[in-house]
């Protein structure tokens, strides 16, 4: 419980520039997902991944304004934490920002893991293990530092992930087109040959949009950074406007491009379609130069989910619903405990990945698959909730606002569940889908039992107090005593010091 007489904490550093928020923006959903994982999708889908890749697209862009939107309103660097807390009660902050907080420490083992095995095929001499134990090492100590080291850190890797994409569609147009050398033009008989453009048929894209929908996770960490920047109501609108159309457009324009240059039959699940494109238009050594833009793209996830994992749980512990020890800021403005704690737990993580990939940590990993379309429905349920109080107390034009409120944002608590539904029914996703309810279930259980003990607390407060001013004066129960004054308004009969609701910030 947060001590109603401890100091108020100190005040995160805003060393957050533009630039950094909006190359954030950019780059923290350009990932492995995308570069990798998207071959899976294409395998399902055929040509019919670039649909499923507008649908879960236009999903992402949807959550983000209505992130933005609230963010623009009340930046807070627990984000749509605050917000949930502030539209639907303590539980609903609560639960959604430990969800988040274990979503990313897991996550961000898979990260490490995977940048290390990468590393370990450079150089096999170092050990797999001793790579991550580097690359945590080295970000921890990135963290720790002023939070401007974060900035900088996060900008030149998303600026590596960015300039790649575009330098691939550039490559890909000029090759569908023919004006590269020893290329013909390809024209339509890989989008329309093989089944055609959707082979599989609409179910196809469904399964499509399943493969890819978590592919866009990420983005919520521009909203919690803009708490530290100079003017965050101005920087996270800019930066919500300038990414979500940009991303849909590297994600929709290079499923395009590789579809259209190669028949959708000859991509594997497990290997990057990038790589397949650069080889096929004769890019030399394009398995290796596709290898050093994912190890960037996963170490660039690892450092902004330490970063977003770190301040999550620095705002729930403002907010009383974490070990108050965690408010200790450093002379530089960084949560230095809330970083040690989240890189704790993604240590962890990272030993159990390592030891237990198949048993263990793949519970673990179940347990947060679906946890993400839970954060965002909380994000819808809580933008419609505050949308009417921002307009009532913030009259002026916000500097974000919601595309089609209400309707669209009730269209994408729709898509939410359908993608749900979706996932119950297929054989593969079902356990994501069942461990993640299961870890909510849990998170909620304490959340509301935490929220019937605060109730209680004031009221049974309340009572006593009643009972001790109605009794008779001299009567054990009564705050007075024959021929004694009367106690001090600050001490109790007993002599302890009273009960008092907790205060909250």
């Amino acid at each position: 419980m947060h001590d109603p007489v401890a100091p108020e904490p100190e005040p995160l550093s805003p060393g957050l520039k533009q630039r950094h928020l909006t190359m954030l923006g950019l780059g923290g959903v350009i990932g492995a997902g995308l570069f990798v994982g998207s071959g899976a999708g294409i395998a399902v889908a055929g040509p019919g991944i670039v649909v499923s890749y507008l649908l879960a697209g236009a999903l992402a862009m949807l959550v983000m304004r209505m992130l933005g939107e609230m963010s623009a309103a009340m930046p807070a660097s627990g984000a749509f934490s605050v917000h949930a807390e502030r539209a639907l009660g303590r539980w609903a902050g609560f639960s959604v920002g430990w969800l988040y907080w274990f979503l990313l420490v897991v996550v961000l083992a898979v990260e490490a893991t995977g940048a290390a095995r990468i590393a370990h095929g450079w150089v096999p001499g170092v050990p797999q293990w001793a790579w991550v134990l580097l690359f945590m090492v080295v970000f921890t100590a990135t963290n720790l530092a002023a939070v401007k080291n974060f900035g900088e850190f996060e900008f030149w890797f998303a600026a590596l992930k960015v300039g790649a994409i575009v330098l691939f569609l550039v490559l890909g147009v000029l090759a569908v087109v023919g004006w590269l050398p020893d290329t013909d033009p390809v024209g339509l008989a890989n989008l329309t040959g093989q089944g055609g453009f959707l082979p599989q048929g609409w179910a196809g894209v469904v399964s499509g949009v399943l493969a890819v929908v978590f592919a866009f996770g990420g983005l919520e960490v521009v909203t919690i950074a803009a708490a530290e920047s100079d003017d965050p109501a101005r920087n996270v609108a800019r930066a919500v406007r300038s990414a979500v159309w940009r991303i849909l457009l590297f994600y929709v324009g290079s499923m395009l491009v590789i579809v259209t240059l190669l028949p959708w039959t000859a991509m594997e699940p497990g290997e990057s379609p990038y790589v397949a494109v650069l080889d096929a238009i004769g890019v030399p050594a394009a398995g290796q130069i596709m290898n050093v833009v994912v190890f960037v793209a996963l170490l660039s996830a690892l450092n902004a989910n330490l970063y977003g994992s770190s301040r999550m749980v620095f705002s729930l512990a403002e907010r009383g619903e974490a070990p108050e020890g965690l408010l200790r800021i450093s002379g530089g403005g960084v949560p230095r405990r809330a970083v040690l704690a989240s890189v704790a737990f993604g240590f962890v993580s990272v030993l159990l990945n390592l030891k237990w990939p198949d048993s263990v940590f793949l519970y673990m990993l179940n347990a947060v698959g679906a946890v993400l379309l839970f954060v965002w429905a909380l994000i819808a349920v809580s933008q419609l909730r505050l949308r009417r109080r921002i307009e009532r107390e913030a009259p002026e034009t916000p500097a974000l606002r919601m595309w089609g409120f209400p309707w669209l944002t009730w269209a994408a608590l729709a898509a939410m569940a359908a993608v749900l539904v979706l996932m119950l029914l297929d054989d593969g996703a079902r356990p994501q889908v069942l461990w993640s309810a299961g870890a909510t279930a849990a998170v909620l259980v304490v959340a509301w039992g935490r929220e019937l003990r605060g109730r209680r607390a004031p009221a049974a407060t309340a009572v006593s107090a009643s009972a001790a001013a109605s009794a008779p004066p001299g009567s054990p129960g009564s705050g007075t005593s024959s021929g004694s004054p009367s106690h001090s308004p600050s001490a109790s009969p007993s002599g302890s010091p009273p009960t008092s609701p907790t205060k909250r910030n």
